[in-house]
């Protein structure tokens, strides 16, 4: 998130918070994808991490986050008079960075995936003119595969440093999380509840699939580390109260209440008056909603103190007021297209919807998670209700290029938005992710060398 929200209307009841979360509905002609992606600075000349200030004769965090607002023309986001991220126009784009110095798009709302790819490219070039100067080039992959957590520089955001401070509290994996993975997640529109609803058991339920399929971080800290997505594996063992499958989604009966009920018994992190960051990590929003927080005695919610709290909650989907599909290690250029894409057919076509959930409805909550379990490390060779993942995968990659087909989006040579699927196409035939081709570079090209695939990789 680019921007913590603004919002000091007061809080009353819980009826509110759900309403919030029902004001995300629209008709299917106004469903949109946002996406966002992640990706790793460094220096071109000897693969060091990129820190806020930069170092001798090079520029650093700050000096990129400076570029792109003279570029673009962006509004600067200020943390205790550090820029920490850019603004685009009204219903744009936004900048931001994650606690490693992580440089995130997240994208415009836009109506079809050939925009998206779009503005990818512009992204790209925009983010490549202002870097050059400073010798500075990206990768996108789901770890850092060379730096260990003191080498990672650590940016100057004050909710990130609350989380620093909580995430040893609850797992061991969190500040790896926080400093050492990048991600791609489209967010994605609902028209109703019962809409909303099936929408979040579909992805949750295939979200260890996306996972598979765009596993990209078999390295860390200059060797193999034994999975496919090391990314995915951080994530069971991270912050378990605010993350995972939600198996009380597939509950009988759910709604916008139910989810609202779990996010209020996820402990907060923190609560921002003005320009402060107050640390009540591990307090209980149902107390700032009553009043008797102890560490602010006498505050009540505020809406914006809502939605900040949702984007504080991890699960493998996440609800606000749209869907964020969160399972995907981020990659080169064409998966950060294919990623929405491969959703987008999925959720925005009523066909393709209704035959996913043919597909996974008789998975029990056990299944998934043993699926979700066992993916980080075998990838698409996992099996799920006695099936082989590639198999699904198949099944899974056709109906989503059915609804894309469907969709009729075409460009201006005519092809749908089904074309951004290729690079899955090809994973799935071959029955190998980006990871396992790494592996096998690392072993033979490369000879276990893991360097290379910061340059080979680069955007």
């Amino acid at each position: 998130m680019a921007r913590d929200v603004s919002n000091s209307t007061p809080i009353g009841s819980k009826d509110e918070l759900v309403s919030w979360i029902e004001a995300g509905e629209k008709p299917a002609s106004s469903f949109r994808i946002g996406t966002e992606h992640e990706k790793f600075p460094f220096y071109r000349s000897d693969l060091a991490p990129v820190p806020y200030e930069g170092r001798a004769g090079a520029g650093g965090i700050r000096a990129l986050l400076e570029g792109m607002q003279q570029r673009l023309g962006w509004e600067p986001i200020v943390d205790a008079g550090n820029i920490i991220g850019l603004a685009g126009p009204e219903g744009g784009g936004a900048i931001s960075l994650e606690p490693g110095g992580q440089f995130e798009l997240s994208g415009a709302p836009l109506e079809t995936l050939h925009e998206t790819q779009a503005e990818l490219a512009a992204h790209i070039a925009d983010v490549k003119a202002v870097a050059v100067p400073h010798g500075i080039g990206f990768a996108a992959l789901g770890a850092s595969p060379l730096w260990t957590r003191a080498e990672t520089p650590v940016m100057p955001k004050g909710r990130y440093k609350i989380m620093a401070n909580y995430m040893p509290k609850v797992g061991t994996l969190g500040l790896d999380m926080m400093f050492r993975t990048c991600t791609v997640q489209v967010n994605l529109d609902f028209a109703t509840e019962a809409d909303m609803v099936r929408k979040l058991r579909v992805s949750l339920a295939l979200q260890p699939l996306a996972t598979a399929l765009f596993a990209s971080s078999p390295f860390l800290e200059r060797k193999l580390n034994g999975f496919q997505s090391m990314r995915s594996e951080i994530w069971r063992d991270t912050d378990n109260a605010r993350s995972g499958m939600l198996a009380f989604a597939f509950d009988e009966g759910m709604s916008y209440e139910g989810y609202v009920d779990w996010a209020l018994d996820v402990p907060m992190y923190f609560v921002k008056r003005g320009d402060t960051y107050h640390d009540v990590a591990g307090a209980s929003f149902r107390d700032l909603l009553a009043g008797t927080l102890p560490q602010l005695p006498g505050e009540r919610a505020t809406m914006s103190d809502w939605a900040n709290h949702l984007s504080t909650l991890f699960p493998e989907v996440r609800l606000k007021r749209f869907l964020e599909m969160r399972g995907a290690d981020a990659g080169p250029p064409e998966m950060l297209t294919a990623l929405p894409a491969f959703w987008v057919g999925l959720l925005y076509d009523t066909s393709a919807l209704d035959a996913a959930w043919d597909l996974v409805r008789g998975w029990s909550a056990q299944e998934r998670q043993a699926l979700r379990d066992a993916v980080p490390k075998q990838g698409l060779a996992a099996t799920v209700a006695g099936r082989p993942l590639h198999e699904v995968a198949a099944e899974v990659l056709e109906l989503s290029r059915a609804g894309l087909a469907r969709r009729a989006r075409a460009d201006g040579a005519g092809q749908d938005e089904s074309v951004f699927l290729a690079p899955l196409h090809e994973i799935v035939a071959r029955r190998r992710s980006l990871a396992q081709d790494l592996e096998e570079r690392f072993r033979s090209a490369w000879n276990g060398k893991v360097e290379p695939v910061m340059t080979e990789l680069a955007l």
